[in-house]
């Protein structure tokens, strides 16, 4: 529930069209939960990253990897980047956001162009259903990561950009971060039109209880529907191989009508559908209250951002954290809010 509105806190101003750190910090501040995330977001290791080759990818939400009897064990999925990972300091993000403000999307063509192909290797952490009952977190809590001490990373497989695209078609862009780090949205044949969705699942990975999870596999195809039209998936950059079966006819860039077959469940053309292989409806409320107590604010939501800070950060990652809070959170004009904020620091 808290989701939609930490989003707005990100938008601009209705009346100024500005962004607003007040805003940002407001929200912050009254949800201490979100420091983990802003302390990544803040440091070396988050924000302003040196072009997308330098940065790890982390799915955040947990999920599920099934066999055929059904079995299961919960699951977080990693992308270390082989190239290791880089930053701006706040400085030199300002200046190449002025300077360049493609630096991102140049590296990544260039080096791929040179033959320089970067890769991520992917990561899994693992946890048994009877592990999770027994967590110290609720794995099903966005805010809080796996320690990979007690769940190492196993690496599973290898993601390589090895082709640009030959149309990318440039419109405009979704601000998600700090200063250059964006992410490409609406039309173009290769890249704008892509509809990636948490729901594109295949079978053997399933979606945790996760609340935020699951309305994302809701929102997610909605807001490509609004953006794309109805019959996005009919686009050929996310037409399935084997053309489905479904009761969707016309509408707008309708490639695929599906011929004379029939638009519902009829018994003169029958449809066979394919057997779930496994059955996964237990362990989705155990504990009793697995979702109903994750806006609860505890010690435990101030361990990871500590730890982090203290254990993780070198001087210079300490200092240039400090700087970075300090120069955002010195626009805010709330003093309640700037006391509130160093209270949760």
């Amino acid at each position: 529930m808290k989701f939609p509105h930490f989003i707005h806190t990100q938008k601009r101003d209705p009346q100024t069209h500005l962004k607003d750190p007040d805003h940002f910090w407001d929200y912050a501040s009254l949800n201490p939960e979100s420091f983990h995330q802003f302390t990544i977001l803040f440091s070396d290791r988050g924000g302003t990253p040196d072009g997308y080759r330098f940065m790890h990818g982390y799915s955040g939400h947990t999920h599920k990897m099934v066999k055929e009897d059904g079995s299961f064990v919960y699951v977080q999925f990693h992308y270390k980047s082989d190239q290791g990972i880089k930053a701006f300091t706040d400085d030199e993000a300002a200046k190449t956001a002025g300077t360049a403000p493609d630096y991102s999307t140049r590296d990544l063509f260039e080096a791929i162009e040179r033959g320089e192909f970067p890769s991520w290797t992917l990561n899994v952490q693992v946890m048994t259903p009877e592990q999770a009952e027994k967590f110290r977190y609720n794995i099903l809590d966005l805010t809080k990561t796996w320690p990979q001490k007690e769940f190492p990373l196993r690496p599973v497989g290898k993601l390589t950009l090895n082709e640009n695209a030959q149309n990318y078609l440039y419109v405009s862009l979704f601000s998600f971060s700090l200063k250059l780090s964006s992410f490409p949205f609406v039309y173009s044949a290769e890249i704008e039109q892509i509809a990636f969705s948490p729901s594109h699942l295949i079978p053997g990975i399933e979606p945790s209880a996760d609340p935020v999870l699951q309305s994302r596999l809701f929102s997610y195809p909605d807001a490509h529907r609004y953006r794309l039209g109805v019959n996005y998936a009919q686009l050929p950059v996310n037409s399935p191989l084997t053309q489905p079966a479904n009761f969707q006819r016309d509408g707008a860039a309708a490639f695929y009508n599906q011929g004379p077959r029939p638009n519902y469940q009829s018994s003169l053309q029958t449809l066979n559908y394919k057997k779930n292989p496994y059955d996964i409806s237990e362990h989705e409320q155990f504990l009793g209250g697995a979702v109903q107590d994750l806006s609860e604010v505890t010690e435990l939501d101030f361990e990871q951002p500590r730890d982090l800070y203290e254990r993780v950060f070198t001087d210079e990652e300490k200092a240039n954290f400090v700087n970075n809070v300090s120069g955002h959170l010195g626009g805010c004009k709330s003093e309640e809010v700037k006391k509130r904020v160093l209270s949760c620091l």
